[in-house]
């Protein structure tokens, strides 16, 4: 894909164009499903950012770095495929699924054997690397809640993105932990009222 121009003027009536050219709302459920996700992709390029800058050991920054990489190349798939409609997928069209949910689950399990197990809820912070993967997950929720409602709503979305979003909000609450541990930050539990 090249883009040699930023501005179009098509969306000014408040359209704009999905993956085959179909024109929707720039509300619409499709939009706001992939809208999220791209956000979702903001969010773990701040976390990219405050990571590197940290100062923490070069092997947990590029640990780190590796995954949310990878990651947000993942997501643009996945706002790919939701901004596709089905009749407008061709052959070939790489779709999220099984490969990037398992590899997710890999990750969670060797992350969390680092880990000590949670005594209570812990307060989203552990610094600004653990933070801003606490705020990447809460978007990642907020896509996953977007992607089931065009489900509900349209022909098929693809499972595979939502069953990869679910398991992308685990891992980043792991990640987050983790980060917080990796940087020499503590984690604060929940002062439960008794």
């Amino acid at each position: 894909m090249r883009i040699s121009r930023v501005y179009t003027r098509t969306g000014d009536a408040g359209q704009t164009r999905l993956v085959g050219g179909r024109v929707v709302e720039k509300n619409h459920p499709r939009i706001e499903a992939y809208g999220t996700v791209d956000e979702l992709n903001a969010v773990l390029g701040m976390a990219r950012a405050f990571n590197d800058g940290s100062g923490a050991a070069a092997e947990a920054v590029s640990t780190i770095d590796g995954f949310l990489q990878t990651l947000q190349n993942d997501l643009f798939n996945v706002g790919s495929d939701l901004a596709t409609l089905a009749a407008d997928r061709w052959d070939g069209m790489y779709r999220v699924g099984d490969t990037e949910v398992d590899r997710l689950e890999q990750w969670c399990d060797a992350l969390n054997e680092e880990l000590g197990p949670l005594k209570e809820f812990i307060l989203p912070g552990g610094g600004t690397v653990g933070a801003s993967l606490h705020h990447a997950r809460t978007v990642c929720r907020r896509a996953e809640r977007r992607a089931l409602t065009l489900m509900r709503s349209e022909e098929e979305v693809g499972e595979g993105c939502f069953r990869y979003l679910n398991r992308l909000s685990d891992f980043l609450f792991v990640l987050a932990r983790w980060a917080a541990r990796a940087h020499g930050q503590t984690e604060q539990y929940w002062d439960k009222p008794t």
